[in-house]
């Protein structure tokens, strides 16, 4: 049992660009593939339990039930021999060649058969993000154009975006089918549009309405009737509106919350954004998310570039780390934190639409796995807060477990329980509660 996971990751984002012709893969940049051996023990070097990790999709999901386990394997049979958990992305921003793009209509089938299949491969991971940042995923692929599909419509949107939450959905059902105490982290960016005049205050409550499609439709949260019209009016049936207020999973998920400075923009008169740096910060755009879905907290992402002093990087995970005790002394159940990722990562200034090469200063260690000075810090961090956050929330406490505690009375007992829970999932919607599952005793936490 956990109150409170400490994590980082490591980036599997697979988006296509040049009209589909070419794959960014962010392992291959970040040298991941001949590097992971080493990167999980940094990860144990930190003090960690918790990963942020997927395997490459265009690489293992092969055609529809048909499957390359080989290095998904070999690097999840390590995280387990070292006692971490990972959080598993499935789908990071890409699908393979053979799947398309987001436009298909057979995705969501096709992904609930691969998230089932990986479920059954390894029945110890509990932790999930099936899809990873659905509206960022849609709004680049189909609404800027940058990846995927390259599509700039809202028909293109909304089409990519009721794709890649029914998708997400359906992954979730199947995956509880063999681990009915699963839980789903589903990092998401969290948002917010500051209108620049009076004249754009319209435009600015347009896409603060619209930065919650996706959680709204992953968790079964009525939208509002403009928001509706939207939909509908760009390709989404009422049926298929349906579908997402009855088949929510909310009782099995944490809402995961990524902040960077890019997240707030400005919206000008004409309608155009820029970023606007940070204005509100992590703790007042997380209190919006979280009065509207009222479920427990993670902070899944955030980072910052060491900039020419050298300490900016640990002054912003001082800053952040701040918002989360902030969030968490007022009263909102926010139950991790995480700098992403454990290394450098590769054309994040062009978001993954050029393959430049560019190594960007962000992560933890550099690319040569040269511990970086936020890495330091927050090794430091991990170790002063760890045993006092276990000790302060008695009645707050993640029923998670780690690979060496899968055979435990208590784990087989919870999943039983778990399971019993499943036949009441479709009766749930609307319900206030922020976690269903028990509050069950137990041992004191293991660290990380």
């Amino acid at each position: 049992m956990f109150t409170f996971m400490f994590a980082t990751g490591i980036e599997n984002s697979t988006p296509t660009i040049r009209g589909g012709r070419e794959r960014v893969d962010e392992l291959e940049k970040c040298r991941f593939y001949h590097r992971w051996r080493t990167d999980f023990e940094l990860v144990q070097d930190l003090g960690l339990h918790f990963l942020r990790y997927g395997p490459p999709i265009h690489k293992t999901w092969l055609a529809d039930r048909r499957y390359d386990w080989a290095f998904a394997d070999e690097t999840f049979s390590d995280l387990k021999a070292k006692d971490v958990l990972p959080i598993v992305d499935l789908c990071h921003f890409g699908v393979p060649d053979w799947v398309g793009n987001f436009q298909n209509p057979d995705f969501p089938r096709l992904f609930e058969h691969y998230a089932r299949d990986f479920a059954i491969r390894y029945p110890w991971i509990q932790l999930f993000t099936p899809i990873n940042e659905m509206f960022i995923c849609a709004t680049f692929s189909a609404r800027w154009g940058w990846w995927n599909e390259q599509l700039s419509s809202d028909t293109a949107f909304v089409t990519a975006l009721k794709h890649i939450v029914k998708a997400n959905v359906l992954a979730m059902r199947a995956i509880l089918e063999v681990r009915p105490d699963a839980i789903f982290i589903q990092s998401e960016s969290s948002e917010y549009f500051h209108a620049d005049s009076p004249e754009a205050i319209l435009g600015a409550e347009r896409f603060n309405r619209e930065r919650f499609l996706s959680l709204d439709l992953n968790y079964g949260h009525d939208v509002d009737a403009r928001t509706y019209r939207y939909l509908l009016e760009n390709g989404m049936t009422a049926e298929e509106y349906s579908f997402f207020l009855e088949n929510h999973l909310r009782r099995h998920c944490v809402m995961g919350t990524d902040y960077y400075q890019t997240n707030e923009h400005r919206v000008w008169e004409d309608g155009t954004t820029s970023g606007s740096g940070e204005v509100f910060g992590y703790d007042e755009i997380t209190r919006q998310y979280f009065n509207r879905y009222r479920l427990p907290v993670m902070h899944t992402e955030t980072n910052i570039s060491e900039g020419p002093n050298g300490d900016e990087a640990v002054y912003w995970l001082w800053k952040e780390w701040a918002n989360v005790l902030r969030i968490r002394n007022d009263g909102i159940p926010i139950v991790g934190f995480t700098w992403y990722s454990l290394t450098d990562q590769v054309d994040w200034d062009s978001a993954l639409r050029e393959n430049n090469g560019r190594v960007n200063p962000l992560g933890l260690y550099d690319l040569d796995r040269n511990p970086r000075a936020v890495g330091r810090a927050f090794k430091a961090l991990v170790a002063n807060w760890n045993k006092l956050l276990a000790t302060q929330s008695v009645c707050l406490a993640l029923p998670v477990f780690l690979p060496s505690q899968q055979n435990d009375a208590i784990v087989r007992a919870q999943q039983e329980y778990a399971r019993s829970l499943l036949s009441v999932d479709r009766v749930a919607e609307g319900g206030s509660e922020p976690f269903a599952l028990p509050r069950i005793e137990a041992e004191p936490d293991a660290p990380g």
